[in-house]
């Protein structure tokens, strides 16, 4: 055998190289299989070994654990996966910012965007070498990993890859905000501001091209690869707890599974953002992780104004949102003020980090369609009743889960499939059809067996209106008890109505190619919506607007929607707030909302049975009316686990009044304390509620003094919260019913079982609620008047300026005559 056929072995540094011949390869192999050791560091076992040691191996790392920055970027992991700490890696950030430096140091291996200078003559836009192209993936996966890795601001250096937008996921529609070539170079300068010099010439083009593709600068490079979620708080490497609060709720909030465009930062309604771009979003994350409690961090807008020097008693965060002055406050001037970054729409608790999903409205909406059935109806029993409705997105997705519960048969209409499909998959809608014939045969059988009901309709909500008037005009047979609308007519222009004459795709196009032609054809559309509803409301139909700003934008689209010799914020139909829901403000019903921050659904179960608890033992001894209230709530309470409320975060919402409110926080807080629960609790309120929203429309549209437009209340509860404990506050422009329309407020206080948060909870929902009723005690509420005047009752500090009601008009008719 010459030296070509042996086999041979020869060893090159640390390898042994070995070359077999052919005949060794087809020899049975003598080798014994070694089993598999579960603590052998060389076997890729994911990131985790099943002894619970870090797997430094593991290709998710991308090699950070080698190289001359190995040993930092070891013990930055290491200091936060074994930390023992309250708030989980918060003795972590100077091993992290060690392992950042290190990296600048190498900037061969490590590469720095200033170093990097394209050939002569070659366009700075080429691609990165290999070597940016490995250490950007590096960065990528070490963000998977943890919260850890996206709490260090801006990663700069290098770039993130620019993957674009994701096709998995829904997306905004293109915005018009009629830019001028001057404007445009604006919103590109105050984009790169985030950004250093060096990077301008990359980033520049990717955002004039956002601009021009999509209307706005979402800054899509920066969206991080981390899954976006409330994880629970003790993962938020941060100093204080109240800081790893607000960054759970933010991750709530951008949730795929909560958020409606997640990489937009849209929560909710079609344009309620979270953030203007994730530039924001990260520097925001990096202020709270190095936030002490003695400072608060500021935001305009979306923008991080900074951290600035507070007290521990002072609120770790201030929102503002869209705060511009009233004559500019239009729908046209918000278009360009958003384009140019500047200003933004937050919604309510899309902008306030407090939105718990679809949970808060269905609980809600059922309370509206109970009381509803009540005053309409005379009964409380809606078997075989029928409501007919539109809108199955972030909020409008509630109705059909909540028609169910309270009995009734619920027929939604829906022109997107996305969000029928998501309604149907979560169990929300029973059945989805788009035959409006179906939906004919459906009522009719759910009708006469009187079962309960949640039909998806995929076609637009005129049609539907039309067909059932037909069908009444045909046979005489009323096939719709009560009638409303969720559609996102604060935004009825830009993806928030779809007109019947388009179909969705159409409409789409329509919308951002020809403007003017598009806002035509909506209101052509809202007209004939109309039509048909007054039609059907005189054959006995009773139709209420949801506070979507159905009516108003009815009545501007020249819909016979007046009512003759109503008020300023008075139409044909009430508001359900004027009819159903206000009657439920003047008492201090709101809806009360907590978040489990350990992630556990059984702190879920025992604060939902602590809840129940204390409503149970307040109902003992009130009226028949605040009794009623209760019981609504209680039986709410109680069934929320088997109906399957949660979306994202264990969070849980009831309406309760002050006394209801504060008893449940503080045995909240006190079992926290005592362990039974097992991680500190957010406890917060949706803006629509007793004292949060100045809504003339909506929240306010039963105050009947002329004071329906002023905003003192909201502004003033925003204010008065932020000084008696609240962690952080909001004060928003818009929401609801749209810019310009509304001012509204909220907060989140986090409870951690201290007496502090104890203390904290009774002084400022003690205010929270309390500020609302006084004022509309104050407009001539009789429900308001009694509430307040037993509060003072019951709280001898509580001092409140009590109306004198005129008890003759004669007085005024003999005054003016005069």
């Amino acid at each position: 055998m010459n030296q070509r056929e042996m086999s041979s072995v020869r060893e090159e540094g640390k390898d042994r190289i070995i070359f077999v011949t052919k005949e060794d390869h087809e020899a049975p192999s003598s080798a014994e299989l070694v089993e598999e050791d579960p603590n052998d560091p060389y076997e890729e076992r994911g990131l985790i070994l099943p002894s619970g040691e870090i797997n430094w191996n593991c290709p998710c790392l991308g090699g950070m654990a080698s190289g001359p920055c190995g040993t930092e970027f070891k013990e930055a992991f290491s200091c936060f996966h074994y930390s023992k700490e309250e708030v989980k890696g918060s003795e972590c950030l100077e091993q992290f910012r060690a392992m950042q430096e290190c990296m600048q140091r190498y900037p061969e291996l490590y590469p720095q965007e200033d170093d990097e200078k394209p050939p002569q003559g070659q366009s700075s836009e080429t691609d990165q070498t290999s070597q940016d192209s490995e250490s950007a993936e590096m960065s990528v996966r070490a963000e998977q990993g943890s919260c850890a890795g996206m709490l260090g601001g801006l990663p700069l250096d290098p770039l993130p890859p620019n993957r674009g937008r994701d096709p998995s996921v829904p997306h905004a529609p293109t915005r018009t905000p009629d830019l001028t070539s001057e404007e445009e170079r604006l919103a590109l300068r105050n984009a790169l501001r985030y950004f250093p010099p060096s990077h301008h010439a990359t980033l520049a083009p990717e955002f004039a091209q956002e601009l021009r593709q999509h209307g706005h600068i979402y800054m899509y490079r920066f969206c991080p690869t981390l899954r976006m979620r409330a994880y629970p708080i003790d993962q938020y490497p941060c100093r204080t707890r109240q800081a790893a609060s607000i960054m759970l709720m933010i991750m709530n909030n951008l949730d795929p599974a909560v958020a409606q465009f997640p990489q937009e930062l849209v929560t909710y309604g079609g344009n309620g953002q979270v953030f203007s771009n994730w530039a924001q979003f990260r520097l925001v994350m990096h202020y709270l992780s190095e936030m002490t409690e003695e400072q608060t961090l500021v935001m305009y807008s979306g923008h991080p104004m900074g951290l600035f020097p507070s007290l521990p008693s002072s609120p770790r965060a201030i929102i503002t949102n869209g705060m511009v002055i009233p004559n500019y406050s239009s729908r046209d001037q918000y278009e360009k003020m958003f384009a140019l970054g500047v200003s933004m729409y937050g919604q309510m608790t899309a902008g306030s980090y407090c939105y718990i999903g679809p949970q808060g409205i269905v609980h809600g909406t059922m309370l509206t369609v109970l009381n509803a059935g009540r005053r309409y109806l005379g009964s409380s029993d809606l078997r075989g009743r029928v409501l007919v409705t539109s809108g199955l997105g972030g909020m409008s997705g509630a109705q059909a889960k909540a028609a169910v519960i309270a009995g009734c048969i619920g027929v939604i209409a829906e022109v997107d499939e996305a969000p029928l499909r998501k309604r149907h998959e979560q169990g929300w809608l029973m059945e989805v059809t788009s035959s409006i014939e179906h939906c004919i045969k459906c009522i009719r059988e759910a009708k006469r067996s009187k079962s309960p009901l949640s039909l998806g309709y995929h076609g637009n909500v005129v049609d539907l209106w039309e067909r059932l008037l037909l069908e009444f005009e045909r046979t005489g047979e009323l096939l719709v008890d009560l009638g409303s609308d969720q559609t996102s007519l604060h935004n009825p222009f830009n993806g928030g109505y779809y007109p019947v004459q388009l179909s969705f795709r159409q409409a789409n196009q329509l919308m951002s190619t020809d403007p003017n032609r598009f806002r035509t054809l909506v209101q052509e559309s809202l007209r004939r919506q109309v039509k048909a509803i007054n039609k059907l409301s005189e054959a006995g139909m009773f139709f209420w607007d949801y506070g979507n700003a159905f009516l108003l934008e009815a009545q501007r689209a020249g819909a016979e929607v007046e009512k003759v010799g109503g008020g300023a914020t008075e139409f044909r139909y009430p508001s359900y707030v004027q009819h159903i829901m206000g009657d439920i403000f003047s008492l201090g019903f709101g809806p009360f909302r907590w978040v489990c921050t350990s992630g556990n659904p059984q702190d879920l179960t025992v604060t939902d049975d602590i809840a129940a608890s204390v409503l149970e033992e307040i109902c003992a001894d009130v009226s028949d009316l605040i009794r009623q209230q209760y019981n609504d709530n209680i039986r709410w309470i109680k069934e929320a686990g088997k109906h399957k409320m949660v979306v994202g975060s264990q969070a849980r919402i009831l309406y309760s009044d002050q006394k209801g409110r504060i008893s449940i926080a503080l045995a909240i807080n006190q079992a926290i304390a005592d362990g039974r629960v097992s991680a500190p609790v957010v406890i917060s309120r949706d803006h629509h509620d007793v004292s949060g929203t100045d809504s003339p429309f909506r929240e306010t549209s039963n105050v009947y003094d002329g004071s329906a437009f002023c905003a003192d209340m909201a502004v003033q509860n925003f204010v008065g919260d932020a000084f008696r404990g609240a962690t952080w506050v909001s004060l928003h422009n818009g929401g609801g019913v749209g810019w310009g329309e509304v001012i509204n407020g909220g907060f989140g206080l986090l409870l951690d079982g201290s007496d502090e948060a104890a203390k904290r909870a009774s002084t400022m929902l003690n205010w929270d609620v309390s500020n609302g009723v006084a004022r509309r005690c104050w407009s001539g509420n009789s429900n308001a008047y009694e509430t307040i005047q037993r509060t003072m009752e019951e709280n001898r500090q509580l001092r409140v300026t009590m109306p004198f009601p005129v008890q003759d008009e004669r007085v005024l008719d003999r005054a003016l005559q005069g």
